[in-house]
């Protein structure tokens, strides 16, 4: 079976940010790595895409069996992709963090 993944509003938003972020920094890095951005960007679509054959396999976060995250390594640190199972056909991406970054963003 195959799940059709997307990705909601919010998380599409939390790309954009991550991805400023990212730019931002190396933009004011003396050596920095303009390309470092689209890349972070696909390790997480990267990272999120194996969903589409393996929702369960990731952990549950809180009580419900459906709601889950993955997390996708990257550098030293990664992102964190919360999702929900949401039938037998459709998987939603809710949000987006970096691994070092605060939940209440």
């Amino acid at each position: 079976m195959t799940y059709r993944v997307e990705f909601s509003t919010a998380a599409e938003a939390d790309l954009e940010r991550l991805f400023d972020f990212v730019l931002k920094r190396e933009l004011e890095s003396a050596s920095g790595d303009l390309d470092l951005p689209e890349r972070a960007l696909q390790a997480i679509k990267d990272g999120v895409a194996f969903l589409r054959t393996s929702p369960f396999a990731c952990r549950k976060v809180g009580s419900s069996p459906f709601v889950r995250e993955v997390v996708n390594s990257f550098g030293r640190a990664g992102y964190v992709a919360l999702y929900e199972i949401v039938d037998e056909r459709n998987v939603i991406i809710g949000a987006v963090r970096h691994q070092r970054e605060d939940d209440d963003h």
